[in-house]
């Protein structure tokens, strides 16, 4: 698995999107051939994927609500995942 840089801007390509399902109350991924059940951190990280913020800024807002855990790596492993299945777009990733 390639390392996605920390100065890289991760965005979800298009065709993708976080979706809260009221019913389920579940969070979604949804992708042209199906959906991915994610969890509530997922969901939280996905949604700071915008193309403008980088690896570093999406942990840096992510510690804030956790307590100041230091959250950069399993944020970068989340989105490596997230990316090998074709599902990002890293922007600016030197890697």
């Amino acid at each position: 698995m390639s390392t996605i840089d920390n100065h890289a801007r991760p965005q979800l390509v298009r065709g993708v999107r976080l979706r809260w399902d009221d019913v389920r109350k579940q969070h979604w991924l949804l992708v042209p051939e199906g959906a991915l059940k994610l969890n509530s951190t997922a969901a939280a990280i996905l949604a700071l994927c915008n193309g403008e913020r980088t690896l570093n800024a999406i942990a840096a807002e992510l510690e804030k609500h956790y307590q100041g855990e230091n959250l950069l790596e399993d944020v970068r492993h989340l989105l490596s995942r997230i990316s090998k299945r074709g599902l990002l777009i890293l922007e600016g990733n030197r890697q």
